[in-house]
């Protein structure tokens, strides 16, 4: 495996030890919504845009991870992005679908019902 991946499961367990992380929500906004939930704590990043906010990002000082719906394409690219701007950054393995798939929290997005 890439060393710049995560897997669902050491990722829920990198939030349960609360150590600082920006979780990414890189999904396509209609792919997003078509979903209606998010994983609690994720910052949701139009990936169409992504020049606009990568700098911010990695000013930061904390972990990124990225995830998309199935870890594919989008992620991968935003990970590697980042990566190459000296950032510590990972994507999900599997994405957001691994991750409710294997039963691990969700939360609805804000403003949807």
């Amino acid at each position: 495996a890439s060393m710049n991946t995560i897997s669902v499961t050491a990722l829920s367990a990198y939030i349960a030890s609360k150590q600082p992380l920006v979780l990414v929500d890189v999904r396509r906004e209609k792919a997003r919504q078509a979903s209606a939930q998010t994983i609690a704590g994720a910052v949701w990043r139009d990936p169409a845009q992504w020049l606009d906010w990568k700098d911010e990002l990695a000013a930061g000082p904390t972990d990124i991870v990225f995830f998309c719906v199935h870890g594919h394409e989008v992620s991968q690219a935003m990970t590697a992005a980042l990566c190459a701007m000296g950032k510590r950054a990972q994507y999900l393995t599997g994405g957001f679908e691994q991750w409710r798939g294997e039963g691990l929290p969700v939360v609805g997005l804000p403003g949807s019902l």
